[in-house]
């Protein structure tokens, strides 16, 4: 008996069933079920947006930050760092006038929103 069970598990990880029967069957509904079943939080690979993004508008540019880039940041070094971000980005100089957080309905930083001149 035992013997009978290693053989079908060793069958079925190695997909040694002929086209068309039932254990053949059996075994593409499973890997069918496994693919449009899972969570996709199960896998954690969505795509990221990144992490600085231009925003050109009619009174000059702006720039998002990512939450995670200013993370931990004091409010006197802010401007700072968030100068070299922009610049290290884009590779031309600009003058960060303002940075300013935004908020998420629960009053958590989503990111930041730097105000720039050329």
């Amino acid at each position: 008996m035992a013997n009978g069970f290693w053989s079908g598990l060793r069958r079925f990880v190695m997909w040694d069933y002929h086209r068309g029967s039932w254990q053949y069957d059996v075994v593409v509904a499973l890997i069918l079920a496994f693919i449009f079943l899972t969570p996709k939080a199960w896998f954690r690979d969505q795509p990221r947006a990144a992490n600085i993004v231009m925003i050109e508008g009619h009174a000059g540019s702006d720039v998002w930050l990512a939450p995670e880039l200013l993370a931990g940041v004091p409010d006197s070094q802010r401007l700072a760092r968030a100068s070299d971000l922009v610049q290290g980005k884009f590779g031309r100089a600009f003058t960060v006038v303002r940075v300013q957080p935004i908020l998420d309905p629960e009053s958590e930083v989503s990111g930041y929103m730097v105000q720039v001149q050329p």
